[in-house]
Order: structure tokens, then sequence, then C-alpha cells
């Protein structure tokens, strides 16, 4: 196929995590924007297809990880007898390089050879350029071998109208509302519950409304259990009884949401609500809220030098600071003022 024609066939990979399957339909749309009548067929993992069904002209392809072998014969099977103009490798790990041997593609379509590892470049015959430090503008590197040039950054996350009306009923009115969305999957991570308290507690004097939100894992549970302990205000705990369409709604409706590094974060701000995001043990330059990291605090750089013993310049891109206590350079105060920030802006 000559570089700059249109494809009949586009297959993505990217699958894990939510912020970063996120991050991926950010290219979706310029790629249907630029090339609506071509196939796009995602290969996605399972949670994350949760989050994308619905997503209008793309076939949503499962990979279950957790399936071990019989996943990826699963995988070889449903793609049996196909052909695709283009693959757009859009993740490093040896697990998806592994899975994308089951996609036969003219094109093969990676990462640039700087950020390449786990054996990504035996899995691929062309890259991306250099370029682009956050993650989404690295995704979107992806159209230049394309011939294609980006355009505005656009999500429309697909949230059904009934999973918005579930969330005005949790959140009526038009009250000021901090989402606190405490836990990553990934724990160092995360902060400590009694510092999410007193931040809470603070927005809560201001007249705000508290929410908490997350998922069903024991982790999860017990976050909220001692934030909620450490709270004198009161609070509206949602953690585990929304589904992940009615947590888009949720963080729609929210006027900030308050988060480390993690799945919530990006899919706030895909859906248009401000970020106060707390980064120590990631860059908030390449993983934090796409849009506006005003409110953000980031601490990497200090979490380099204290922990690394080199400037963050110095570390390898995506490099994670996973060290007990790196969050703890976050502190409540620089929570506070981000927060006070924001509120001037806003009025609220």
């Amino acid at each position: 196929m000559p570089v700059n024609s249109a494809p009949r066939s586009i297959c993505l990979l990217r699958l894990s995590a939510l912020g970063d399957a996120t991050h991926a339909l950010a290219l979706v749309r310029q790629l249907q924007r630029a090339w609506p009548d071509a196939a796009i067929t995602w290969v996605i993992g399972k949670g994350e297809a949760k989050l994308m069904e619905g997503l209008e002209g793309v076939e949503l392809v499962v990979f279950d990880k957790q399936a071990g072998l019989a996943g990826y014969r699963a995988l070889r099977a449903r793609l049996s007898g196909r052909r695709f103009d283009v693959l757009l490798n859009l993740q490093l790990a040896l697990r998806a390089g592994l899975a994308s041997t089951a996609v036969k593609a003219d094109r093969r379509i990676g990462f640039d050879r700087a950020r390449s590892k786990e054996g990504h470049s035996l899995f691929i015959s062309e890259r991306i350029p250099p370029g682009g430090h956050h993650v989404l503008d690295a995704f979107l590197q992806f159209l230049a071998p394309l011939g294609l040039s980006r355009g505005p950054v656009e999500w429309r996350m697909p949230v059904p109208e009934a999973a918005h009306d579930w969330a005005r009923e949790q959140l009526p009115g038009d009250q000021p509302t901090l989402l606190v969305s405490p836990c990553s999957s990934h724990v160092l991570r995360n902060w400590r519950p009694e510092r999410y308290a007193a931040v809470a507690d603070h927005a809560a004097a201001q007249g705000w409304r508290i929410v908490l939100c997350g998922g069903r894992s024991t982790l999860e549970r017990e976050t909220t259990d001692a934030i909620l302990a450490a709270m004198k205000a009161p609070a509206l705990d949602l953690v585990g009884k929304d589904t992940f369409k009615q947590l888009l709604a949720l963080l729609a409706r929210a006027t900030l949401v308050m988060s480390p590094d993690s799945g919530p974060a990006h899919m706030a701000n895909a859906m248009g609500t401000a970020v106060l995001g707390l980064h120590a043990c990631t860059d908030a330059e390449r993983s934090g809220p796409y849009s506006d990291r005003r409110w953000t605090v980031n601490r990497y750089a200090e979490a380099a030098e204290k922990f690394m013993g080199r400037p963050a310049s110095q570390l390898a891109w995506g490099r994670r600071i996973e060290f007990p206590g790196v969050m703890d350079l976050v502190t409540v105060d620089d929570v506070i003022a981000r927060f006070e920030a924001f509120r001037a802006e806003q009025g609220a």
C-alpha cells in the first residue's frame, strides 16, 4: 500500500490500561476523520473493551491476558484468515508484541527506536518519528507514517443516556462537587487516606459536595473506608456501585476530580472535567491529564533526585519511580493550593 493512500482496513493494538485506552481513542477519532470509510479493528483488553463498548465504526476484538496461552489461541482464531492494510502497535510490552503476531498486516508500525523495549522491534517493520512526550502525543505520532497530520484532539467517549440519567440521580442540582478517585492499580502511586480526607474536608468547608468513587477491589474498598473514617465532613460513597459507563457520566458531572495517575483521571479529562492530579511516581508531563495540567501537583522531578539520584531529564521515557513513600512528596498544602487556585478561577 502506498504510504499516502487511504487504507481499507486498520488494526490498532492497545490492550491496556484504561487511561491508555482513553488516549488511544483520540487516535481513533483522528483516523475516522481522515478516512471515514476505513474499517477499524481494535485489539483491546477485557476491561478496556467494556469502557469502549458502543464505539461507533470500530470492531473491538478482546484479548484476555488472564487466559494465558488460551488467550493467544483465541485471538489467533478470531483473526484467522484476515489481513489488514495497517497494524498500529501502540503497546511496548512483550505480551502485546506476542499478541500482535496474530495480526496479519501489510504494514506493521510501532514506536521509535528510543522508546522501544521488551522486544518491541521484533514485531514491527516501520517506526513512528521521535517526538511527543505525553502518551497521547506519542500515540498521535502514529499518524505520521500514514501521511496524516494531526488535527484537534477529541474523544467523544461512548456513553449511553441511561448512564447520564443515573449520574444525575446521584448528583442532583448544581452544587460544586469534588469527586475523589483515590486508587490506581499501581499501589505505590496512591496517596495516603488521611491526606485525601484533609483535602476533602477543606473542600467541604467551602460548600463543596464530596463524592468517593472506585472499583470493587479490596484495595479500593479499604482505602475508601480509611478516608471516610478520617473525614469530619459527610461524603457520598459510590465505590463499587457503578459501571464503567456510569462512572464516565459521573466524572462528567463533577466539578473537579482528585486522583493519582489512574484510569479515572484520564477518563475525567476526556469527559471535559478538570483534574487535580497527584504525581510523584510518574511524570505528569508524560501521563497527567492531557487537556489541562494547571491543577496537577507534579513532584516527579523531586522524586527523581531523591530516589534515583539524578535529574528526571536523564530518566528513560515512561520510567516510574516506584518506591515506598514517593507519594509523600505530594503534601496536603500542595493539593489545597491547587484546589484553591481552581476555585478562584471558576468562582466556585
